[in-house]
């Protein structure tokens, strides 16, 4: 067991005061860094309440903050998931299984003293296999950033101090998966072979690629989230998401929803892929320092109404797991990226793109992102332990 420093404190966060402490540390361990983006803080405040995060009805955390004197240096997580505990043990699961995340450090024996408490945490829940970070979930924000430390996180995405990665090695974890981000130009044409293929499947008269009807946002969402269970269910770590998590996440994502830059494809009238991009929204809270109120919120959705941005992020695509690796799930996939691009350049004034992420022995998508002239721009690492 590692020793905890005597002038590090560890406790648990009980009150208002001491989960704003928890969610306030990063402004302060981030303030130099300009690649760093400010979470908007009633977000984070509602992903740690149970009764706001519908997570909370299939897992359970401890939220541990570290203090040097009356200075906060440092807080983690500790998270049990019954889901994950019920997955199998090649897609990261098990009962043995537990998992840390929400991890900020101001030095290394502040680190070394919170993930020891965590996996204490964990211990006492019966767990020998601690994994992390899990911020709070698969869904939220997974892995340690490695690599890509120059630019900012797009939406979604998690950014970390480079002293991290030395923090948790220390510890005794090693790297058990790495999640990779693709950057690419988007002002340019495809690839001529990748126009080739488009032009080919717009002749097909069994294929549709449609954008979405947010006027029937219920049922759509139902397509994509039963096309997603369908692609992602052998994947590493894929946890389903409850209905409950369906609809909470239907109700944050609703007003950054855009018809043309989701898009579901079909085949003889049957939906079998999809691609959701939404506008890095990083970029236009970025100058809101974490705040939405008392002013900001309306500036926010003044902002959304037709927002311009640089980057486009693709945070989720899938083909149904029957039709995968088969040329025609690779026709679909490049035609749904077409068009998105197209949309995304003359309607909303963006030039790049980050697709991801994507599992590093994800074959399929990576050579999809291969063909487009992509290069990883970002590298997260999720770290595993026995305790």
């Amino acid at each position: 067991m590692t020793l905890v420093p005597a002038d590090v404190r560890i406790t648990e966060v009980r009150t208002r005061a001491e989960r704003a402490a928890f969610i306030d540390l990063p402004f302060r361990l981030y303030a130099n860094d300009t690649a760093w983006i400010p979470p908007l803080k009633a977000e984070v405040k509602a992903l740690l309440t149970p009764g706001a995060n519908p997570w909370f009805e299939h897992a359970t955390a401890a939220f541990l903050i570290a203090r040097r004197g009356t200075l906060v240096t440092g807080r983690i997580s500790a998270q049990v998931d019954k889901l994950v505990q019920a997955m199998p043990l090649e897609q990261g699961g098990g009962s043995e299984v537990g998992h840390w995340g929400m991890f900020e450090a101001e030095d290394a024996e502040t680190a070394a003293a919170l993930i020891a408490a965590a996996e204490d945490w964990l211990r006492r829940r019966g767990v020998s296999h601690a994994m992390g970070p899990f911020s709070l979930s698969v869904w939220d924000e997974p892995g340690l950033l490695i690599d890509g430390f120059e630019q900012s996180p797009t939406v979604m995405m998690g950014h970390h101090l480079p002293a991290y990665e030395s923090y948790i090695t220390a510890a005794g974890y090693t790297g058990v998966k790495d999640l990779y981000c693709y950057e690419l130009s988007i002002v340019e044409d495809m690839p001529p072979l990748i126009q080739r293929i488009v032009a080919s499947g717009e002749r097909n008269a069994r294929i549709r690629v449609r954008k979405v009807d947010k006027s029937k946002f219920a049922q759509e969402a139902a397509i994509i989230l039963g096309i997603l269970n369908d692609a992602w269910s052998d994947n590493w770590g894929y946890v389903p998401l409850t209905d409950a998590e369906i609809a909470y996440a239907g109700k944050k994502l609703k007003p950054v929803v855009f018809e043309d830059l989701i898009m579901i494809a079909e085949v003889e009238g049957e939906p079998v892929a999809f691609m959701m991009t939404l506008p890095d929204l990083n970029e236009l809270t970025a100058d809101l320092n974490g705040r939405l109120f008392p002013f900001n919120f309306a500036k926010l959705l003044w902002r959304l109404r037709k927002p311009k941005v640089r980057t486009m992020r693709v945070p989720l695509m899938g083909v149904v797991k029957r039709m995968q690796a088969t040329r025609l799930a690779s026709q679909l996939a490049f035609m749904m990226i077409e068009y998105i691009r197209r949309a995304s350049v003359a309607n909303y004034g963006a030039t790049r793109s980050e697709i991801g992420w994507i599992l590093e022995d994800n074959q399929g998508m990576r050579s999809i992102a291969d063909a487009l002239k992509t290069r990883i721009n970002k590298t997260y690492r999720i770290y595993e332990r026995h305790i």
